[in-house]
């Protein structure tokens, strides 16, 4: 019977290399082998194809591998790379479907049933999953079939994508070499030794005397070599924080170089963020110190973007005000992705600021007056004057409505309050204002309104207490006074606009 379901598999070959070109453009044509180990039995745990036409293969040691090609690159192997590349290939295959599985490093399975009306056929499903891999910086195949087994053997076709018609997995197998599924070393020594040879033979091996000779493990190549998948699919689920991190061969000791690996780093970020229609909300920077140590910074962006001038501009300028410590060895950033909502602003509202001049506003006012001096205030519960905390700084929604209800209708009488408030003399008549001398100017009270007595926190020595009052002054001048009762000073407090 033929399965309904879809499936492609996405394969980066030598993924470790891969990891590494990913990190560094430039080695894409040159013979490279990634190494681990200590010297001098480092050996070669992966290659690029360049490397393999020269007779570089994964298992010999670097002195052997540096015979055979002189123009060798060596680069170590790094967990943290290899980590962000499977990361950035699983956020890829998102951007098709939201099904998509963990088959370890350089192999993932999405599943693409019902994709045809949004995208087109398996073809054009395979195209869009090369196109939206190769943006966050592999180069990939694929291969869709019916069933896992048979989606990776296509994935390893010559094209970049290869498509098993509905129904014929099996047929597909059959020409397949042993080596094509992840079969155990005693399984495969068996059936070689048998003259088995591909899994068109071992599918037509007897089940029941190939359980008998080789117990479950048979049973199970049997399965895959007939294209029968009995595993459940697991769901690859994001991380809450994206992360992208490079090690160094060299020790960056200013911030202009470390400045290039920065923008490196973002590059390939804001890469996979694009492929899901994300963006930045929070930058979480890790620098590795040749100390030991490490060198955290937090960066809270203005408003979610992936512009990585932006960002890299941001980064400058908060290590500029808290450099690290020590030369850096090794780079690390952590992204928290939000979902980028645009916005269109009020017909009757002055334009805003662009998103890119308002970051770096900000993040230049941090700078000069530190990020305890900069926000949104917010008002405490508290009746004393000026009780306000600051909170980060986030653009208000505008309302189109009030906008434009806002031209047409009068606007409110504001006070305007004088931070510091300047002292002034005041002389009392009946127990009210009557005069106010400001510097060298005298001013007679026309009309006024209070008190209104206010005091908090009596129970301890920030205690408080005031009267305030409201005067229209002879010169036309509508100000806010107030008396504190705890040093008995008269204050201009605000003037009305």
């Amino acid at each position: 019977m033929v399965r309904v379901s879809r499936l492609a598999c996405v394969r980066v070959p030598w993924f470790a290399a891969a990891a590494i070109v990913r990190c560094e453009p430039a080695l894409a044509e040159r013979p490279l082998v990634v190494v681990q180990g200590t010297p001098p039995v480092t050996r070669v745990v992966e290659t690029n194809a360049a490397a393999r036409e020269r007779g570089v293969v994964p298992g010999m040691t670097e002195a052997h591998a540096g015979a055979l090609c002189a123009e060798l690159v060596r680069r170590p192997f790094v967990e943290t790379s290899v980590a962000s590349a499977q990361h950035a290939l699983l956020t890829a295959a998102l951007g098709v479907s939201p099904r998509v599985q963990d088959a370890g490093p350089g192999l993932a399975y999405t599943e693409i049933h019902g994709l045809g009306r949004l995208v087109g056929d398996d073809a054009a499903v395979g195209e869009r999953l090369v196109r939206l891999v190769r943006n966050v910086g592999l180069d990939v195949r694929v291969g869709i079939a019916d069933g896992r087994t048979a989606a990776r053997v296509a994935s390893h076709g010559a094209a970049r994508v290869t498509v098993v018609p509905a129904g014929g997995d099996a047929a597909s197998l059959a020409s397949a070499p042993l080596d094509r599924l992840d079969l155990p070393e005693p399984v495969v020594t068996a059936l070689r030794r048998w003259g088995i040879a591909d899994l068109g033979a071992l599918a037509a091996l007897p089940r029941d005397a190939l359980a008998a000779r080789l117990g479950p493990a048979g049973l199970l190549a049997h399965d895959l070599a007939t294209g029968v998948d009995h595993a459940p699919f697991h769901p690859w689920t994001p991380p809450p924080f994206w992360e992208e991190a490079q090690g160094l061969d060299w020790e960056v000791h200013d911030l202009l170089a470390l400045g290039t690996v920065l923008d490196v780093v973002l590059t390939r970020l804001a890469a996979r963020l694009a492929a899901v229609h994300l963006a930045a909300d929070v930058i979480d920077v890790r620098l590795g110190l040749i100390s030991g140590a490490h060198h955290e910074r937090t960066v809270a962006l203005a408003h979610p973007t992936r512009d990585v001038e932006l960002m890299l501009a941001l980064l400058r300028l908060d290590l500029e005000r808290q450099p690290p410590p020590a030369a850096v060895i090794d780079v690390a950033l952590s992204v928290r992705p939000v979902v980028a909502r645009p916005g269109q602003g009020g017909l009757w509202q002055p334009p805003a600021l662009a998103e890119r001049d308002l970051a770096a506003l900000l993040a230049r006012l941090v700078r000069l007056v530190g990020p305890d001096n900069v926000g949104s205030p917010t008002l405490d519960d508290s009746h004393r004057p000026d009780a306000v905390t600051l909170d980060p700084f986030t653009p208000p929604d505008v309302d189109v409505d009030e906008g434009a209800s806002a031209v047409t209708s009068d606007p409110p009488l504001a006070l305007r309050r004088l931070r510091p408030p300047r002292m002034v003399n005041v002389v009392i008549d009946d127990e009210r204002p009557a005069r106010v001398t400001r510097g060298t100017t005298v001013t007679r009270v026309v009309a006024c309104a209070g008190p209104w007595r206010i005091s908090g926190e009596w129970w301890d020595t920030r205690g408080w207490a005031r009267d305030e009052w409201d005067l229209l002054l002879d010169d036309g001048t509508l100000c806010r006074l107030a008396h504190d009762h705890v040093n008995g000073h008269w204050l201009l407090d605000g003037v009305y606009d």
